[in-house]
């Protein structure tokens, strides 16, 4: 119980994170993004996915971009939060690791990706999740 506004904060900042990634490759940031929107960010998956045929590459722009929306916002509400931390954890630590292959070491840890992946990890690994909406489904 001592742990869990810690929970709480890991969880939301995350999210956040996660969730200003894709609000980055719709143009909402303006000036201050890395893509801007949807065309970049396709080309900069396709970098990351250099291995994959280009259909695939553009697919899995779009699947990242919906568990990106899905996962932190499941996280946010603390609905089937231990699944929503696994799958976050596993998303971030494939893009980790893409990342470090396609652009070397330095891009996933300028981002902050490795912190992000095992943040959520450990979150998947709580006993409990106080406040979130499993906590009150269970009581």
């Amino acid at each position: 119980m001592k742990n869990q506004f810690q929970q709480l904060f890991l969880r939301i900042a995350v999210s956040v994170t996660m969730l200003s990634a894709v609000a980055d490759r719709f143009g909402l940031w303006g000036d201050n993004s890395s893509w801007g929107n949807w065309k970049n960010f396709e080309v900069y998956t396709q970098k990351l996915t250099c291995f994959l045929p280009e259909i695939l590459s553009i697919f899995s722009a779009y699947t990242a971009t919906f568990l990106e929306i899905l996962f932190p916002v499941m996280l946010i509400l603390g609905y089937k939060t231990k699944n929503a931390s696994y799958g976050s954890g596993i998303l971030l630590l494939i893009f980790a690791v893409s990342m470090t292959v396609a652009l070397g070491t330095k891009a996933p840890l300028d981002y902050s990706v490795w912190v992000g992946s095992a943040g959520t990890f450990l979150l998947a690994v709580q006993q409990e999740y106080q406040y979130s909406i499993d906590y009150m489904i269970r009581k």
